[in-house]
């Protein structure tokens, strides 16, 4: 029988969860509000109330050009969770359902994969972008992406399709489902995979390492677009906000309207 939960302990829960999520989002919002202000008022110190000015998105948007940015961010993310989800859905598929001797150790070596520092494999890296002619292409930073983020969603993939009943499976076989069928229509594995699809997006939209690295002009993203205003004259604060807010904006609009999915994703998915 559940416990009965008092009003005040109610209270004060959700008044702990509101100091806990504005102390998370505080750096954002400060962010946004310093994107405001000009130059001056930025570096005069803490100022929770700007002049209001958009002079510097003006001078932003006419120094590089978002829009160019913008739809790099959207390829690359876009793309490398499709080629993640065309790779990551059968393997998990295969794993959950028709599990072999070394399935447990599989997955575990994929997911250790996560724990090495990125620096350590730069060069190699490097050196294989370089020799392919894949350095500052669309194409070979959407496969970087895709491969980094691939364990995570291969994880996330398994815990779901782990949760199907089987004889759901059963059913759609007698109704003459091919596999791809069964993956793509048994109602509880679509909830599944477009959390996992959401979650990589963000995860993809927000690489600054490999992107920074791997690229110069042609497929730069937004995370190539906010590094740009940092130069060896110093720091331009209230530029540098607003080229900030301009590229965690879409991802922020989309995480606010698919928060539920979101949600179940991570509650349901690689770290249950």
């Amino acid at each position: 029988m559940a416990r009965a939960v008092s009003t005040q302990h109610k209270t004060i829960a959700t008044a702990a969860a509101w100091i806990v999520a504005l102390l998370i989002f505080f750096p954002i919002l400060y962010t946004i509000i310093t994107s405001f202000k000009s130059e001056q008022e930025a570096i005069q110190g803490f100022n929770l109330f700007p002049s209001g000015t958009t002079e510097s998105y003006t001078a932003v948007e006419a120094q590089s050009g978002y829009f160019k940015f913008f739809l790099n961010s959207v390829f690359l993310s876009v793309g490398s969770t499709i080629l993640a989800l065309l790779v990551a859905i059968p393997a998990a598929w295969s794993m959950a359902f028709s599990p072999g001797k070394w399935t447990k150790d599989i997955l575990m070596w994929m997911l250790s994969t996560k724990m090495m520092p990125a620096v350590a494999v730069l060069f190699p890296i490097y050196l294989i972008f370089r020799d392919t002619g894949l350095l500052d292409s669309r194409i070979g930073l959407m496969i970087m992406l895709m491969l980094i983020n691939l364990p995570i969603v291969v994880w996330m993939l398994y815990t779901y399709f782990r949760e199907i009943p089987g004889e759901i499976l059963e059913a759609a076989r007698m109704d003459g489902a091919s596999l791809w069928n069964e993956i793509v229509l048994t109602p509880m594995a679509v909830p599944g995979i477009a959390s996992t699809m959401l979650l990589n997006i963000i995860l993809a939209w927000n690489e600054a390492f490999w992107t920074i690295r791997l690229t110069t002009t042609e497929a730069a993203p937004l995370t190539a677009f906010i590094s740009s205003f940092s130069s060896p004259q110093g720091l331009f604060w209230a530029k540098l906000s607003a080229a900030s807010t301009l590229a965690i904006a879409p991802i922020l609009i989309m995480g606010w309207f698919s928060q539920k999915q979101l949600v179940r994703g991570l509650t349901f998915g690689a770290v249950k």
